[in-house]
């Protein structure tokens, strides 16, 4: 597995690399953000840990333009530790997300698990194919594609396994604890605005109206649900 380091301190990525090379990963890296895009571009990568405090293209920016032709998991880094600033980055696409300083086994930990669920995304294949249906929407766990009335629609690994889960449990509400604790298999402490940012994301991507979905609908003071369909 191929782990790319993107920090304008070089002295966190000679930090981070020796965590990351001591579990046996090969790491790249890049100091701004258009050296990590350069790499992307010219290397085979598995995961991204993207700082998004740098001058030039910033973090954000450059989740923004690497979502335009990857899904590969990205780990946003931040000395800030703002609400806002986390619920930037999930918007711009980032998978996960941690604030500095950190412990770098709490990284590590992050790593692996966005690595694993990339690996059931992209990597993975059944010998029957999974096809979910609620209505026009259609999901292919072998494939991991997704459509809508057949158009294709493109989700992050994160988003595709939201999605996923309430479409194989149509009808069944799943509270923010749930989704966060089966998604992320971690107590979720915290977890509201990182579940409620990808929800939005899904939705702006599945629905034709967001704000009057068909599809992935809200109950009140519960959670969130796939409308049943009856086929």
């Amino acid at each position: 597995m191929t782990i790319l380091i993107c920090d304008d301190d070089r002295e966190i990525v000679k930090a981070v690399e020796v965590y990351l090379q001591q579990e046996e990963y090969e790491v790249l890296k890049a100091y701004n953000g258009n050296e990590a895009i350069e790499q992307i571009r010219k290397n085979h990568v598995d995961l991204l840990i993207l700082d998004i405090m740098m001058p030039g293209l910033d973090g954000i920016q450059t989740a923004l333009k690497i979502r335009e032709f990857s899904s590969l998991p990205i780990i946003m880094l931040s000395a800030k530790s703002e609400d806002m600033d986390k619920i930037m980055g999930l918007n711009m696409g980032a998978d996960d997300y941690i604030c500095k300083p950190f412990n770098p086994l709490e990284l590590l930990a992050r790593v692996k698990s966005q690595l694993r669920r990339y690996k059931r995304f992209g990597n993975e294949t059944s010998v029957d194919s999974q096809v979910y249906r609620a209505g026009g929407l259609v999901m292919n766990d072998e494939t991991k594609e997704v459509t809508v009335d057949g158009e294709p629609v493109k989700l992050t690994p994160m988003e595709f396994n939201i999605l996923l889960l309430l479409v194989k449990n149509q009808g069944k509400v799943f509270s923010i604890k749930q989704i966060y604790e089966q998604i992320w298999n971690e107590d979720a402490i915290g977890a509201d605005n990182t579940v409620a940012v990808h929800i939005r994301h899904i939705r702006e991507k599945i629905e034709i109206n967001p704000r009057e979905p068909r599809y992935l609908k809200v109950v009140w003071g519960v959670g969130y649900k796939i409308e049943k369909w009856n086929e």
